[in-house]
């Protein structure tokens, strides 16, 4: 038998006030993707079987290399956050759990540091 009160039980175990948030940021993302995808399979079919003077033509133009962009972060930041309700709901320990959130920020960032810059660099004719 406990003397703690109902309160005192669920401190700490209740809403971080970020759920909501987190919900609408997850949807938000999804719903940019929709057009940003199709823009980058039209993207990629429009581009089989190009060499790289077209490559570098095509991703010249900033419309092209903007939309590629705003591809490439919106799908790294609704990746990350899908990888972050995966890590709290299954991973129970608190230190890996910490360390597998940290780990997937710094992912899902590099990625789209990574890919913004290459695209810049083709963009730029480099």
């Amino acid at each position: 038998m406990s003397f703690r009160t109902p309160l005192s039980r669920v401190t700490g175990l209740g809403s971080a006030k970020s759920g909501t948030e987190h919900f609408w940021n997850q949807r938000m993302t999804a719903l940019a993707n929709v057009p940003l995808m199709l823009f980058s399979v039209w993207l990629v079919i429009t581009l089989v079987g190009a060499d790289r003077a077209q490559m570098v033509a095509t991703f010249a133009n900033p419309f092209i290399t903007g939309f590629a962009i705003l591809t490439i972060l919106s799908a790294a930041i609704h990746m990350r956050l899908g990888l972050q309700v995966v890590i709290e709901d299954y991973v129970h320990t608190e230190s890996t759990k910490w360390l597998l959130l940290m780990l997937n920020s710094f992912f899902a960032f590099g990625v789209a540091i990574i890919a913004t810059v290459s695209l810049l660099k083709l963009s730029f004719g480099g």
